[in-house]
Formats: structure tokens, C-alpha cells, sequence
């Protein structure tokens, strides 16, 4: 099950993202303007037999134009792992986690892991000291979860002003928030 995370709310999807259906979409597949491969998204089809639309072989070009207008933005991709039967207390701004994580490319190459360090990583939520991926990925947590988190590269940059390390890189971290340290609220 793949969540996928903009602001503060969430939407359920499959795990497979979305797809405009440009090339490479199987036949009759349809993606987020429900054009699928079959040229209705900028009228190809019409196009070839002289019709009006976008010329042949173009009409992909305008359909992801069109969706990339739609949704400024991409989102994190959230994969639950594990979730405790019981949970008491979920993670939410403000608070101190204690996580273990390991980080990767899309390649597979490990690029970080508080695991090879054997010390668990700590910080406060939602308050910009880890990238935007992670304020946004971790919220809503429950001690002894693990998920997958899928951060696309606008989510992945140091909000503290520090130079990113893997710049235009999505990054992939399987997380497990170990304890949460609740604020006393004011």
C-alpha cells in the first residue's frame, strides 16, 4: 500500500504511482489524464488521419505538460512495513524520533545508515532539521513502525541552507521510528 503525502494529507493508491500514458504504456493503460497510449489526451489519433489535435507522436509531449501544470508539485511516496497491532502515540510536529535509517539512490547504491553507525538518529519533527521528504514521511507514525519512503528531489534538499549531496537524486529510505519524546505542550 503506497501513500502518497503533499501538505499534510494523504491519498491511497497502489504501489505503482501514477503514469500519464505516454510511451511506453501498455495498450488501453490509462494514466492520470486517462489518456492511455491510444492518442486521446492531445487528439494524435486525429491528428494522423488529419484530423485536428496535436501532431502524431506529440500528443504524449501536451498530456505530460498538461499534468505537470495540473500538479505543481510531487509527493512523497510512503510504504508501510510494519505497523504495531497497538499504538498508543503517533508522531506528529514538535516531536523527538529516535529512528534507525538507510538511505539508497535509485540505482541501489547506500549513500547513509544510522545502522552502520549502531546509534539511532535523533531530531525534531516538522521543525526543518531534516529534508521536507522526511517532515512530511514521518508524520503520523506509531513507535516500532518501518516504512519505505520515497522522497522526489524538490523534497530531498537541506532545509537548514546546507549544500544537498545527491542534488536531482530521488532518495529511498526504509525508516523504523524506534521512540517518540513528546513535548510538553505549552
Amino acid at each position: 500500500m503506497v501513500a502518497e503525502v503533499k501538505g499534510g494529507g494523504t491519498r491511497t493508491g497502489g504501489t505503482g504511482g501514477g503514469h500519464v500514458g505516454g510511451p511506453g504504456g501498455s495498450r488501453g493503460q490509462r494514466g492520470a489524464l486517462g489518456g492511455g497510449n491510444r492518442g486521446r489526451a492531445g487528439g494524435g489519433a486525429r491528428a494522423a488521419k488529419g484530423g485536428r489535435g496535436a501532431p502524431n507522436g506529440l500528443w504524449w509531449v501536451l498530456a505530460l505538460a498538461l499534468a505537470l501544470a495540473a500538479e505543481p508539485g510531487r509527493k512523497v511516496q510512503i510504504g508501510v512495513r510494519r505497523r504495531p497491532e497497538a499504538c498508543g502515540v503517533r508522531s506528529r510536529r514538535g516531536d523527538l524520533l529516535h529512528m534507525h535509517y538507510t538511505g539508497h539512490l535509485e540505482d541501489g547504491s547506500q549513500f547513509d545508515s544510522s545502522r552502520s553507525r549502531d546509534q539511532p538518529f535523533v531530531f525534531s519533527l516538522g521543525t526543518g532539521q531534516v529534508i521536507k521528504g522526511w517532515d512530511q514521511g514521518l508524520l503520523g507514525m506509531c513507535e516500532g513502525e518501518k516504512r519505505k519512503l520515497v522522497i522526489p528531489p524538490e523534497l530531498g534538499e537541506p532545509q537548514t541552507g546546507g549544500a544537498p549531496k545527491h542534488r536531482g537524486a530521488v532518495l529511498i529510505f526504509e525508516v523504523e521510528l524506534l521512540k517518540i519524546e513528546r513535548r510538553p505542550e505549552l
